[in-house]
């Protein structure tokens, strides 16, 4: 198998005993990142947790500290107030109805840029706002750059009049899943620079999602492929894909082996940033047939759609 801290783990369709979660705190939040959203806040992201007891809020820390509290309907905050410059590790813990707070998430660092002197000037808003739905719960948004003095630092997405996230200022599009099937929703976004200027919102997009459970093609993973090898005397599947390319990191998927699910494996660590590889057992007999596929377990806590279906048989070419 490839990938730092990857975990696999046998689906066998049975609840293990004593699988009650009564008593126990949530797990550690996966998938954290951070990254500058101007000289004084970093915006810092993590997949919602969802295996265990259900997290009802989060507690993000910055170089230990409290830093601020999330509702469980939420997985990103702003971390504003920083020194420019510098920088700052920052970790998250989720917390359940009861207060029992789950261990710290492994830590993430982010740089603050400089702060630049006597800016006044807010960046052009952007332009060429586009959009689409991708599915039942998810939209793909994207719109031209804006224009700065000096340089935008980072965009900043909007449904409705709340902020929902924020990515980098050398990307333009941005794919927000999260939603709910058959809703008609508005997105704008707003470009920021390192003295914290923000530009007034571009044109507003409104969309309405798709009806049904359709996950849509933009959360499936990528140039799946699979082949199986002979290694002393058995037989195995590699596999290997890109990730779906939306916001925050993915660092679970279901691998599903002639309709069933197989395998699930998670990263501990930071995942592969490009392609992706596992390898799992096939066994010893030639001439099997097998279909495979998987899907990724989305930053929300929900799963994306599943990747193209593979046919591969032990010992064939």
């Amino acid at each position: 198998m490839a990938g730092s801290g990857l975990v696999a783990a046998l689906s066998c369709g049975c609840a293990a005993a004593g699988g009650s979660d009564e008593g126990r705190a949530p797990g550690a939040p996966t998938g954290v990142s951070a990254r500058a959203g101007s000289a004084t806040s970093v915006h810092v992201m993590w997949n919602a947790v969802a295996a265990g007891p259900e997290a009802g809020g989060y507690e993000v820390y910055r170089d230990g500290r409290k830093a601020g509290d999330v509702p469980a309907s939420a997985h990103m905050l702003d971390v504003v107030r920083l020194a420019p410059s510098t920088v700052y590790v920052f970790t998250v813990r989720a917390r359940d109805a009861d207060g029992r707070l789950g261990p710290r998430s492994r830590e993430v660092r982010a740089t603050t840029p400089a702060a630049a002197a006597a800016d006044h000037s807010a960046p052009t808003p952007p332009g060429g706002v586009t959009g689409r739905a991708a599915g039942s719960r998810a939209v793909q948004l994207s719109w031209s750059p804006s224009t700065d003095d000096r340089a935008v630092v980072s965009y900043d997405v909007f449904q409705g009049g709340a902020k929902i996230h924020s990515v980098g200022g050398g990307q333009t599009a941005t794919v927000v899943t999260g939603l709910r099937p058959h809703t008609r929703y508005a997105f704008t976004v707003r470009a920021r620079d390192a003295a914290d200027n923000v530009s007034s919102a571009g044109p507003p997009v409104r969309l309405t999602t798709a009806a049904g459970a359709d996950e849509g093609p933009d959360t499936a993973p990528g140039g799946f492929r699979a082949a199986c090898r002979l290694a002393d005397g058995a037989y195995y599947l590699d596999l290997s894909w890109t990730p779906p390319q939306v916001d925050g990191v993915v660092t679970e998927y279901q691998v599903e082996l002639d309709g069933r699910p197989a395998t699930s494996l998670v990263w501990g660590g930071a995942p592969p940033r490009g392609r992706a590889a596992y390898s799992f057992y096939a066994g010893r007999d030639a001439g099997v047939g097998h279909r495979v596929r998987l899907r990724a377990r989305l930053p929300d806590g929900t799963w994306g759609a599943f990747s193209a279906q593979r046919e591969v048989t032990t010992g064939g070419r």
